[in-house]
């Protein structure tokens, strides 16, 4: 695209009776996607570990927005029980979801473990949102052109899945684990698409990354010179606004054209910044065998199994 022909959110369709999840919605690109689909009519759902600061979000949308239609949820993407009871209450107040915008995320903390015992980064951004995407998908069967959009990285196609230490008990360094979960991310967001597409089912999977952004993800990572580096010097000399690192994940929630299984991400140079595009997967996360083996071990360490409609 030129930049005269790049999509903005002024080409989202209207959105009015359309129920989105965005996880990890009060802050960074979570709240700019939020504050652009609550402009255009949509009911957001805000997916937010701390509800405290959800709230907030809530506010600081409807200053400028008094008509948004916007509820807080708490939802702890690390702990496995947080997301059951999650999505228990969503059946029980919502008879149908449209989008999942799977956007929450951790970068690079010291190794810690999550409730169930699984690692830190893995456990919240691949292990959570597999296991909400598996416990929503009849709500999403039920939405009108339903979508799952998982929200990965530039980072996963230098990342390595270490099935045989995925908790980083024998060698763990922070950035290649953000690494890690940034491709489960990605082949999670493929193989999705490819057993919904077999199953016959109307849901997409579609994948979105936001590029060089300048969010919390950077300048709160607790590696110090990482931190200082990238967050402190160069998010303000080269990074985007998050309300410009959001415009992949929003087009691929919302514009007609997205097809299953498309990765979306800024057209710029080395996808840094711009407008939104078909971008290429790495072959690590289009592998079919990857995809399996990532996928068995996700069911096993969620206990979430998909069940898929049946081809008719």
């Amino acid at each position: 695209m030129t930049e005269q022909q790049r999509w903005t959110p002024d080409q989202i369709p209207d959105q009015t009776k359309r129920v989105f999840v965005v996880t990890g919605a009060n802050s960074g690109l979570g709240l700019a996607t939020t504050r652009a689909l609550a402009r255009r009519g949509g009911h957001v759902i805000l997916a937010v570990r701390d509800e405290g600061k959800g709230h907030r979000a809530v506010a600081e949308i409807t200053a400028e927005q008094p008509s948004a239609d916007l509820e807080v949820r708490r939802l702890d993407l690390a702990d496995l029980d947080s997301v059951r009871a999650f999505a228990d209450q969503l059946y029980t107040d919502h008879p149908r979801l449209d989008v999942l915008v799977n956007n929450a995320g951790v970068m690079a903390p010291p190794r810690s473990l999550s409730e169930q015992g699984h690692e830190l980064q893995f456990a919240c951004n691949h292990l959570g949102h597999f296991a909400l995407t598996g416990l929503l998908l009849d709500l999403l069967a039920a939405g009108h052109d339903p979508r799952v959009v998982t929200v990965s990285s530039i980072n996963h196609r230098q990342g390595r899945i270490h099935f045989d230490d995925l908790g980083g008990e024998r060698s763990y360094k922070p950035m290649a684990f953000y690494n890690q979960s940034k491709l489960a991310n990605a082949v999670f967001g493929r193989e999705l698409h490819r057993r919904l597409t077999e199953a016959g089912s109307p849901v997409r999977s579609v994948l979105a990354h936001p590029g060089y952004t300048a969010t919390n993800l950077q300048t709160s990572a607790p590696i110090g010179l990482w931190r200082v580096v990238f967050g402190r010097i160069g998010n303000p000399l080269f990074a985007q606004p998050p309300a410009h690192g959001a415009l992949p994940q929003l087009y691929a929630a919302t514009d007609p054209s997205v097809e299953g299984g498309q990765f979306i991400g800024p057209d710029g140079l080395a996808e840094l910044r711009g407008g939104p595009t078909r971008v290429r997967l790495s072959p690590t996360a289009s592998d079919a065998e990857t995809g399996r083996r990532l996928w068995e071990v996700s069911e096993e360490l969620t206990d979430v199994r998909f069940v898929f409609p049946t081809p008719v």
